[in-house]
């Protein structure tokens, strides 16, 4: 496989991955009343970034900002390319023909590193959430999303599978 094919691989399977993950939040709301993160929020934070402010109190004090929920939006699509990107460097693009469920899942777990270490203590949360009301709850939202990020990694490895086949 090419650099451009697996570029455009990892794209695709990278924003399935992320929509699968949004879509199982979607369903944990509306079964369960669980809330997904607001995007807004991470828009917020990266607009934050670009005026030098990395660490916030806590992101939910500082003033809304124009264009935050899709700026936090696309980045968090972004975010999901990279983690695929990061799993072809290390497992290569054979993986694309033989899709497995390993390397998704340990990716998933991997990417749990984003909240934990850096999204959390950015936005005053502390790391993994150690200054949340409920940071073990927290914790296992967060381990439950990304792994259904690994889940969609693999579920949109093998749509992609699938698809090349026709061409």
């Amino acid at each position: 496989m090419n650099f451009i094919d697996a570029t455009i691989a990892a794209v695709v399977i990278g924003i399935g991955a992320t929509a699968f993950m949004d879509a199982f939040a979607w369903l944990q709301g509306s079964l369960f009343k669980i809330p997904s993160l607001n995007y807004a929020l991470v828009g917020r934070w990266i607009i934050g970034l670009s005026k030098g402010r990395f660490f916030h109190n806590t992101i939910m004090q500082a003033p809304p900002q124009r264009h935050e929920r899709t700026i936090g939006w696309l980045f968090h699509y972004g975010i999901g390319v990279f983690f695929v990107l990061l799993m072809q460097f290390v497992v290569g693009t054979d993986w694309y023909f033989a899709p497995n469920l390993l390397a998704p899942l340990l990716i998933g777990l991997l990417s749990l590193c984003a909240p934990f270490l850096v999204m959390q203590p950015a936005f005053g949360f502390g790391i993994a959430a150690s200054k949340t009301p409920s940071p073990w709850t927290a914790r296992q939202r967060s381990l439950i999303a990304h792994l259904s990020f690994g889940f969609g990694i693999y579920f949109a490895g093998m749509l992609w599978l699938h698809f090349i086949k026709w061409f």
